[in-house]
């Protein structure tokens, strides 16, 4: 596990397993992007196995981020060397935990409804949730690594 706290390839502050974290979250909206088309050009079957697999791809991502964090200290090993304000850098984070959390939980009813919801319409809704928060999660991800990090 070493390997995880070298400098990441960003070129900033920030540990390799944040830099490749980060780099998965920005992806993760346009991964996601590309499973909708599957399901709108009707390959169901392959939308399926693709979301189903870049959900639990996500959830090891995010155990794998809670490790890293936690074996260095927690955000207030970060928060020491980032000129950002506390009170702003804390209130961002809460924001895009807050975002994080209540997605994760919006994304695994929508992918354990998924059947039943497609068959009373509703999973086209859900998804499109699903789709705006980790785009959301993303967006607000960059902002905190931003602030740790780069200023």
């Amino acid at each position: 596990m070493e390997y995880m706290f070298k400098p990441g390839f960003f070129g900033t502050r920030a540990p390799l397993f944040m830099d490749e974290v980060t780099l998965i979250v920005v992806l993760l909206p346009l991964l996601l992007f590309g499973g909708i088309k599957l399901a709108q050009k009707k390959y169901y079957k392959a939308h399926m196995l693709y979301q189903i697999i870049l959900y639990v791809t996500s959830i090891a991502v995010v155990l794998y981020f809670e490790a890293g964090v936690r074996a260095l200290g927690g955000f207030k090993t970060f928060e020491e060397t980032s000129s950002v304000a506390h009170s702003y850098l804390f209130a961002v984070l809460v924001l895009h935990i807050a975002i994080a959390a209540s997605t994760t939980l919006f994304w695994t009813f929508t992918v354990l409804s998924a059947q039943k919801e497609v068959r009373l319409g509703r999973h086209r809704r859900d998804g499109l949730i699903t789709f705006s928060g980790v785009t959301l999660t993303s967006l607000t991800g960059i902002w905190v690594y931003l602030l740790l990090f780069v200023y």
